[in-house]
């Protein structure tokens, strides 16, 4: 009884607590703790505008430009909500920088505000943690795995390779002797893709912690549970889009959910709803289902695979405009028709099975086939189909379907029974929310005016509001935005003789730091050797090391050049003068043969709109705008945005579009101007 009413007496103190903090006053201890920290104006406007949509329980979204401060803007108005806070971000790069950096600092600096140290807690996808199950009989499924089975389609893997797997699931049972969290993040050094299969469980192979013989220490439970009790909990897009398809039964409840980089969440939702038929997905089928069906059932999920297989050979990879041609359709057919049957032979899943584990993999694996083929046989008008075939020389042939749009997807299932908090620094395309806000599945209120204000002007619609509180960057002082008008229309892929040209005279004005952003890999490819045979500067290609030693490289080395193509466009932080030009190709519109895009780009253009406009060029918009923003990191950064693509000037209206989508640089189409402003970095 006592201890009862000693937990309510500290219930009540840190609710009370909790009434007499502020945003500002959390914000303000956030702050002051960091070494040389300052208050910024849009930092507190977005905590004030989150505190304020909390209390009236409407949705926001805010553009916050780099350097804001975002991450600190958000969390602080989140320590005031009962009950756990969800905080969604498009990677777990960015997951794991809050969690293991900013979340930390921000518990010291604002406890004795507060009253208490605030708790959070990282969830991630249950494939992200070993499984126990899978993990004690690694070592009998490996060999069978790895050669036939769970391997990425490729050549035959030799015993070495074997070897070698067999070392790296040793040194995860050793790990998991030792590790509290199972999260793959924290083995170090890691195992590969391969490896990892073996030890850990997707979602839809778990038979959850009742049934499983090692449900009372499972992994991925205990991240749930610790989830459930923490003040913020940080998790990544593809999860949330994966929580919200499956009826929001993951993530635990909360009344506040905050979306980082929300520019992309529409397109993760999309990944997430997304569904492929391969051969070895159909053969992987048939062999986890043999020891459960008869020999004839698991002989015409074989045979299915063969059919889709042939299926496959002739059709040329692109979408499939007017539904499944005659041996594909027949294929999944078959798949449906097999799975189907496998699946009745199979029953349910019982506590008193032998082992419920691979029987449940075996019927999850069989079932998304059978979904999967459904969807293919329906021909919905929702959906887009495509023929897929790798070009990195694997043998990858894959039949996908996807949804054509996700906005409904999003508006019935986001918004519902919580307030969203959706920000970024690119959240305003052609200078308004309106776009986005689409996307996203919120209704606008009114039709918005064409004429661009000065700044963003706030958007709104029922039950949600918007607000751009800028940049602390003095972009017109820092930056020069300069598009080559002189140089031809880019017609033909890769890099065109005009633009190498440019690139040459750019690069060497200022003698490197120049972070090439490329639109094919063929063009970020010829531009390196262009460089390589024009000059003396080190120039790093993507693709001829791992990214981070790249990057590292490109930091540390004052002179050198770092090309490569989109991973680059919003992967990369490189403040301070080892990055002072940035130089992009062309424009980056979606390709032709992107299915999604395109096909969304025909629907639009079928119903008397044009699909350019209402598709490719936002695309292109978020993507121009990452870009850029490699640039400008810090309030100490200067230099040069160098456009090839004279387009972004002489295009009529959706060359300003793109351009009001961008930080407001100083704008140049003089060549000269961009030479001596980069010949004036040199020297310094």
């Amino acid at each position: 009884m006592v201890s009862s009413v000693v937990a309510g007496t500290v219930s009540d103190v840190t609710a009370a607590t909790r009434k007499k903090a502020t945003a500002s006053q959390l914000l303000a201890a956030a702050v002051g703790a960091v070494p040389g920290g300052a208050s910024r104006p849009g930092q507190e406007e977005m905590a004030a505008a989150i505190e304020r949509a909390v209390k009236q329980r409407e949705h926001l979204l805010v553009q916050a430009g780099t350097g804001t401060g975002k991450s600190l803007a958000y969390l602080t108005p989140a320590l005031l909500v009962d009950g756990p806070v969800v905080v969604s971000t498009a990677t777990l790069a960015l997951q794991n920088q809050l969690v293991e950096h900013d979340l930390p600092r921000l518990a010291d600096a604002v406890e004795p505000v507060l009253g208490r140290r605030p708790t959070f807690a990282v969830l991630k996808g249950r494939h992200h943690y070993l499984c126990a199950a899978k993990l004690e009989h690694a070592d009998e499924e490996a060999p069978t795995d790895t050669l036939f089975d769970d391997a990425p389609p490729k050549a035959t893997q030799w015993l070495g390779e074997v070897g070698r797997l067999g070392k790296q699931i040793l040194r995860v049972q050793q790990w998991a002797e030792k590790t509290k969290t199972g999260d793959r993040d924290e083995l170090d050094p890691g195992v590969d893709e391969t490896a990892w299969r073996q030890v850990s469980m997707p979602a839809r192979d778990c038979v959850g912690a009742a049934r499983c013989p090692y449900g009372a220490e499972c992994f991925a439970e205990a991240s749930r549970v610790r989830a459930r009790e923490a003040d913020i909990v940080v998790t990544n897009h593809s999860l949330l889009a994966v929580d919200m398809l499956a009826e929001r039964n993951i993530v635990p409840p909360h009344k506040l959910l905050i979306v980082d980089e929300a520019h992309e969440l529409a397109d993760r939702v999309s990944s997430a709803a997304q569904a492929e038929l391969t051969p070895e997905a159909v053969e992987r089928a048939s062999k986890r289902a043999r020891p459960l069906v008869s020999p004839a059932a698991a002989e015409s999920l074989a045979e299915a695979a063969d059919s889709l297989t042939v299926g496959l050979a002739d059709i040329p990879a692109g979408r499939l405009t007017t539904g499944l041609p005659p041996l594909l359709h027949q294929a999944v057919l078959l798949i449906d028709s097999a799975t189907r049957a496998a699946l009745d032979a199979i029953g349910d899943v019982k506590n008193d099975d032998p082992d419920p584990v691979r029987k449940q993999q075996a019927k999850a694996t069989l079932d998304d086939l059978s979904t999967t083929a459904q969807r293919l046989l329906e021909e919905s008008q929702f959906d887009v189909a495509w023929v897929e075939k790798s070009d990195l020389g694997n043998g990858r042939r894959a039949l996908v379907v996807a949804p054509l749009s996700v906005a409904g997807t999003l508006a019935t299932s986001l918004y519902d029974e919580r307030t969203v908090v959706a920000t970024s620094a690119t959240l305003t395309l052609g200078g308004r929310f309106d776009t986005v806000a689409r996307s996203l599945g919120l209704p606008l209120a009114a039709p918005v005016p064409a004429a661009r204000a000065a700044a963003a002007p706030p958007v709104s619609g029922d039950g949600w509001s918007s607000l751009d509180v800028g940049s602390p960057f003095d972009y017109p002082r820092q930056g020069i935005l300069y598009v080559a008008a002189h140089l031809p229309r880019p017609a033909a892929s890769g890099l065109p003789d005009a633009a190498g040209e440019e690139l040459v005279k750019l690069v060497s004005a200022l003698g490197g730091r120049t972070l090439g952003l490329f639109s094919s890999r063929r063009a970020a490819t010829q531009a390196a050797e262009l460089l390589r045979a024009r000059s003396d500067l080190p120039v790093l290609l993507q693709g001829e090391e791992s990214l981070p030693i790249l990057v590292r490289k490109f930091r540390e080395q004052r002179e050198s050049c770092l090309f490569g193509v989109m991973s680059l466009w919003q992967g990369v932080d490189v403040p301070g003068d080892a990055c002072q030009l940035v130089v992009i190709d062309r424009l980056p519109f979606p390709r032709p043969d992107e299915p999604l895009a395109a096909a969304r780009a025909a629907a639009v253009d079928a119903g008397g709109g044009s699909g350019f406009a209402a598709v490719s060029v936002p695309i292109a918009a978020v993507r121009l705008a990452q870009g850029v923003g490699r640039l400008i990191r810090s309030t100490g950064d200067k230099g040069v945005v160098a456009v090839l693509d004279s387009r972004l000037e002489t295009a009529r209206g959706y060359g300003a579009f793109l351009r009001q989508s961008l930080p407001p640089f100083w704008y140049t189409t003089r060549p000269e101007v961009a030479l001596g402003a980069l010949e004036r970095l040199a020297k310094t």
